[in-house]
């Protein structure tokens, strides 16, 4: 069950970042743009990428959450990391309740030959609103990843120093002396008289 909820935290909150680097890139190279073009960007924009935002920030959330209920009793970096991911992620809804989703909701009713005179204030405070989301979206998938990460160290630590022979790489490290024991005593016992 962890395996599922860190594989769907991670994927989720990573396609949600990249969405939102690749809107942002888009945004930014059409500052120059005039209102009539941005208008229509825009409108064709706002067809399906709030279904996609949905669609991708609400798992991250949710799956977030699930992890920090399963790491309740971790201490260090493996506790703090999604708990600083949750709160970023949560951040980016927020903010885009309160400023992107109302201001999506009046650019879909401008008129693309006759947007209102004060759209590039509006255009700018809804970049702004954007660049903060992606900064905050891009530094809650690297948490999570290094979650992950410190996670599995401190596993595979734990398991080499206690001992433990069922982690995987703790499991190939105890079983290669084995396989080399078995053939040195099999070539032994073909060269020593008793073998013969």
């Amino acid at each position: 069950m962890r395996t599922i909820t860190n594989f769907a935290a991670q994927i989720f909150s990573g396609i949600f970042a990249g969405f939102l680097i690749a809107v942002l890139v888009l945004e930014l190279s059409m500052r120059d743009a005039t209102s009539a073009v941005y208008t229509q960007v825009r409108q064709i924009e706002l067809e399906w990428l709030d279904v996609l935002a949905t669609v991708t920030l609400l798992p991250a959330l949710i799956a977030t959450a699930l992890i920090i209920v399963a790491r309740f009793r971790d201490r260090g970096a493996a506790h703090w990391l999604p708990i600083i991911a949750f709160a970023l992620l949560a951040g980016v809804l927020i903010l885009t309740i309160i400023v992107n989703l109302p201001i999506n909701a009046d650019q879909r009713d401008w008129i693309v030959t006759m947007p209102p005179s004060d759209w590039a204030t509006i255009r700018d405070r809804w970049q702004l609103s954007h660049a903060l989301r992606t900064v905050a979206a891009t530094l809650a998938f690297a948490a999570l990843s290094a979650a992950q990460g410190t996670r599995r160290f401190a596993t595979t630590h734990s398991a080499t120093a206690s001992g433990d022979t069922s982690s995987p790489s703790t499991l190939s490290m105890t079983t290669r002396p084995t396989q080399i024991e078995r053939s040195t005593r099999s070539v032994n016992a073909s060269t020593s008289p008793h073998g013969r």
